[in-house]
């Protein structure tokens, strides 16, 4: 229940006159007439949960939608807070019992933020940093050595230990306490373009690499490439592929987003593979949406949709073709095993069953649920970056929920879930190894213990 403080503070909002959203694709009024003001999305809801105001739920946001359309409210500092305070994790709609189309509603009011809502100076840049490093694979290589050095000389303990960065720029402290031990294995890392199948080949399949993943997390990469040639699989791996896309998508960045998408699509587009395979639970949701990104491009919106038709997640797809490898033990007695849905393929790709399927076919596995598995960890993309202090009570919660399975091994399926979660293990003086689903079938089938 609302307390009567939130409804008079939302009542100050509409009551507010303006224009609406700019006529450039606004939020559709049919999807928001969709909604019925019920309320079950409340209790999913990850914002809504720390937070508690009625303005950071699905149903808030689309009041506020409702009321900028109609021209009742104004899109300023105070009403796009609450956009912003958005997850995008989609657990609303999944929990929709009137099927509203809410990831639809929020991607058309993100890019009517980003054009039309003046940042404050910090927050240009941190969002400058973000979408001018993140998705250019060549740049964020040449940051890595900057990097190394900031760990090895013992800056990063030092940085951290005085507190300094988190007080003069916490939106930069917090991209900072989620970097990874950084090695520069990765800037030598270079795949074949075409890498044959280990056996007799099912299937020609192309491979994204991603920009956190290829750089931050190269072995899942490779234990994805030695897994689909295992199983029957030819590897094609397109040297001019860039970024999917994710981040700037998720927070609006319009052009951005849809040039890259172009890029990606361009760059399988003489490959001639069966299928298009992804390890990373964002970069897949948004791979798949490439026919709403590039839906108003008449020369690309045909193209967006063959692409689409091909993706699949890298686990929805072995589950789907099966796997004729060989699985040996990963650990020579019973491994108590945990697998951290992601957002973006538990509620984007309705992928939830298949991971867990491919991982209790390796022998002396034995997997535990978590509470609340359905909860967001709070990494969302960037979102532990722009919202941090949301972002860590999300992270506490998922993170003591994982430990209270009593697990040994926590499986992730996507970089920056890995990310949050390993923060929060540190934080809570815990070293549970996170290890993505691939990796773990990479040591099944070639006979390797982990640990």
């Amino acid at each position: 229940m609302q307390t009567s403080e939130n409804y008079v503070n939302f009542q100050e909002l509409i009551d507010q006159k303006n224009q609406g959203f700019d006529p450039k694709n606004p939020p559709a009024q049919e999807l928001i007439d969709s909604c019925v003001h019920c309320g079950f999305c409340l209790s999913t809801c990850p914002s809504y949960r720390v937070i508690g105001k009625e303005m950071d739920s699905p149903r808030g946001r689309i009041y506020l939608m409702n009321a900028i359309n109609k021209g009742e409210a104004v899109l300023d500092e105070t009403t796009s807070q609450h956009f912003d305070t958005c997850l995008g994790c989609l657990a609303c709609v999944s929990t929709c019992p009137s099927g509203v189309q809410y990831d639809q509603l929020i991607a058309a009011v993100r890019p009517q933020v980003e054009r039309n809502q003046p940042r404050s100076f910090k927050d240009k840049i941190i969002r400058f940093l973000i979408f001018n490093l993140f998705p250019y694979p060549v740049r964020l290589k040449l940051f890595l050595p900057f990097l190394w050095l900031y760990q090895t000389l013992g800056l990063q303990t030092l940085v951290r230990k005085s507190g300094i960065l988190k007080m003069l720029f916490p939106r930069l402290a917090a991209m900072e306490s989620i970097l990874p031990k950084i090695t520069l294995s990765s800037l030598f890392k270079n795949y074949a373009d075409v890498i044959p199948s280990q056996t007799e080949k099912r299937y020609r399949v192309g491979v994204v690499l991603g920009c956190v993943q290829r750089l931050f997390f190269s072995p899942v990469n490779e234990a994805t490439v030695r897994v689909l040639t295992a199983n029957g699989c030819e590897v094609v791996i397109p040297k001019t592929q860039g970024c999917c896309a994710a981040l700037p998508a998720h927070q609006g960045q319009e052009k951005q987003a849809q040039s890259l998408a172009r890029q990606m699509i361009d760059s399988f587009a003489a490959t001639e593979v069966d299928y298009i395979i992804i390890n990373a639970a964002g970069c897949g949701h948004t791979l798949k949406e490439y026919h709403h990104i590039l839906a108003d491009d008449p020369e690309y919106k045909d193209k967006a949709k063959e692409f689409v038709a091909k993706v699949r997640d890298a686990q929805e797809f072995l589950a789907a073709v099966g796997l004729t490898a060989d699985l040996s033990p990963i650990t020579e007695t019973e491994l108590t095993l945990v697998y951290q849905d992601a957002c973006h393929l538990l509620h984007g790709q309705k992928i939830s069953v298949q991971p867990r399927q491919l991982l209790q076919k390796i022998p002396n596995i034995n997997l535990k649920e978590p509470i609340d598995a359905a909860l967001c960890c709070g990494s969302a993309g960037v979102y532990n970056m722009l919202q941090p202090d949301t972002a860590d009570q999300l992270g506490r919660q998922k993170v003591g929920n994982l430990l209270n399975t009593g697990a040994a091994v926590i499986a992730s399926p996507n970089p920056g879930c890995s990310l949050q979660i390993k923060k929060h293990l540190q934080l809570q003086g815990k070293d549970t190894p996170v290890i993505h689903p691939m990796e773990l079938l990479d040591y099944a089938i070639r006979g390797l213990k982990i640990g």
